[in-house]
């Protein structure tokens, strides 16, 4: 079955179905990771986004039990050059074709990825539909034109009720913007007692809970679209050490006093170097995000820059000058991708030991 891409410019793709039957539309990215198709659709940072991989292969090892990021994918849709249909890997449970039919998410293939994605480059990211071969292509162009996207996408992919995964090491709370599970199995590998709550959580809840440390997990959207994450990070800061991922580093930078803007094509891929500024050491780090913090809206607050982008000079991680806390944009727990910084979860557990030490010593 034929299936198009419609985009706001008025561009067109035809190619060929796979996955769910129906139309949807989206903002339409790209990333560049070669392996990692069913972390990139599982994660919840890419909720209602139609998601176009660069490597022209896509699905050739199947699916499996093991590799998802969270229960309910919620990607918008998925665009490959090809489609796997014979995959092979000892794990394989099933073809993409099919996980995308399972979970109703619409794909295509068959189309120039390359061309698309030097589209999304030059003209910046732009709504499209995936919609069938005989859609009034002229009527969807008008209507992506003045499409507004929502403005809740953080409290659609949020957990809805706390919940606990309990462990005997130090408590930190989770706080659950759309968080991979990637995040939560690194906590829970280092013995911590987990606590999961969802977005809108105030300050004072957390702290109810006693928590050694909080996590600010990565999210979809654009941080200000939930000024009540801001509002109790802003009260957390100086009460408990705080680690920042992601939308979780871009909601700590607006805490504290800074502000950000929207990137052209967004940085989504395995394969970003990064560069601390305290050390010169260079990560290659896994990253999936359209918005980034303004580095000269740091000035005159009390953040400070650590991480910058290598490719783009961007902001890729600050840190408070009194306070325990600090946030990277980038992610620490791969998933897809690689392990260069996963120390930084270690680094956070050092700070929680030395602000107990400090704590208890007073």
């Amino acid at each position: 079955m034929k299936r198009k891409l419609i985009l706001e410019d008025g561009t067109v793709f035809t190619g060929h179905a796979i996955g769910s039957t129906k139309e949807t539309t989206g903002e339409v990215v790209f990333n560049t990771s070669m392996t990692g198709y069913q972390e990139i659709l599982s994660d919840p940072s890419y909720c209602d986004q139609i998601i176009t991989l660069t490597y022209p292969l896509i699905g050739n090892y199947g699916t499996n039990r093991d590799d998802f990021e969270t229960l309910l994918p919620s990607a918008g849709g998925l665009i490959v050059k090809e489609s796997a249909i014979h995959p092979s890997n000892f794990r394989n449970i099933g073809t993409l074709d099919d996980w995308l039919k399972e979970h109703d998410i619409p794909g295509l293939t068959g189309i120039d990825t390359r061309m698309l994605t030097r589209l999304i480059r030059d003209r910046g990211t732009m709504h499209g539909r995936l919609a069938a071969e005989t859609a009034d292509e002229k009527a969807i162009i008008e209507s992506l034109q003045s499409f507004v996207p929502s403005k809740d996408k953080v409290a659609q992919v949020s957990t809805k009720n706390a919940y606990h995964a309990p462990g005997a090491g130090r408590r930190v709370v989770l706080m659950d913007y759309g968080a991979k599970h990637g995040i939560a199995r690194n906590l829970i590998k280092r013995n911590c007692d987990v606590f999961v709550m969802p977005y809108n959580a105030t300050a004072e809840e957390i702290l109810k809970l006693d928590p050694d440390g909080v996590m600010l997990s990565n999210g979809p959207g654009d941080p200000e679209d939930v000024p009540e994450a801001v509002e109790a990070v802003k009260n957390l800061l100086g009460k408990v050490p705080v680690f920042g991922i992601c939308l979780g580093h871009q909601l700590l930078s607006l805490a504290g006093g800074a502000t950000s803007s929207k990137l052209k094509f967004g940085h989504r891929g395995a394969n970003h170097p990064v560069k601390n500024i305290r050390t010169g050491k260079v990560d290659i780090t896994s990253q999936n995000h359209g918005y980034t913090i303004d580095r000269d809206s740091l000035m005159g607050t009390d953040l400070m820059l650590t991480h910058v982008n290598v490719n783009d000079n961007t902001v890729e991680g600050v840190a408070h000058e009194y306070y325990p806390a600090f946030s990277v944009q980038y992610h620490p727990e791969a998933c897809p991708g690689p392990n260069d910084s996963n120390e930084l979860f270690d680094q956070f557990m050092s700070m929680i030991d030395k602000h107990k030490k400090a704590s208890t010593a007073v």
